[in-house]
């Protein structure tokens, strides 16, 4: 094996020469430098470069109105066509008789485009849990005056509640903590 002796140049650097004398090798200090810098560079350049865009499976849009009493997902459905679902947490308005049994009632509202909108039945909840209340600080808000839309289907948040609507039939619902209405 050919061992390495560290000699001295003219400039001040080192340089190494195999003890065969056959070959020199310089100080590898410049070379870490412009490895490093050049790395930077690249780094840098791809920094600047736009990204190709991800395909990405939505299976919805989730937000909730300021408050955070009413939850709220929106997807586009078989087809493209939208639906929504609504949820609201706390609410003083009646009830009507429930058409279901072992299941809540009440608090979910429900529209699909082309269809009337219905007060859901369900058995499971569509708001994701985040122990305290007030807005989840995971879901969107959608400000009051805003409205989100998915093909036909708009919601529209107002300090009264939420109002989805399927502009293509005119169907709706509107629920806030002290009414609703179907329509």
């Amino acid at each position: 094996m050919n061992a390495l002796r560290e000699t001295k140049d003219g400039g001040g650097g080192r340089r190494y020469r195999q003890s065969s004398g056959s070959a020199l090798l310089h100080h590898r200090e410049p070379i870490v430098k412009i490895t490093l810098l050049v790395a930077l560079s690249i780094a840098a350049s791809a920094a600047t470069l736009p990204l190709a865009a991800t395909a990405q499976a939505v299976s919805g849009v989730q937000f909730q109105s300021p408050s955070g009493n009413i939850f709220c997902e929106m997807s586009d459905g078989n087809g493209g066509q939208g639906g929504v679902s609504c949820e609201i947490a706390d609410h003083t308005y009646a009830l009507p008789p429930p058409p279901c049994e072992h299941s809540a009632w009440g608090d979910r509202f429900a529209l699909e485009q082309g269809s009337a909108p219905v007060m859901a039945c369900h058995n499971d909840t569509i708001r994701p849990s985040h122990g305290f209340p007030g807005p989840n600080p995971d879901v969107p808000i959608l400000d009051y005056g805003q409205t989100r839309s998915v093909g036909a289907i708009s919601c529209d948040s107002e300090p009264s509640g939420m109002t989805c609507t399927d502009t293509g039939t005119g169907h709706f619902f509107r629920v806030s903590s002290d009414s609703y209405q179907i329509g």
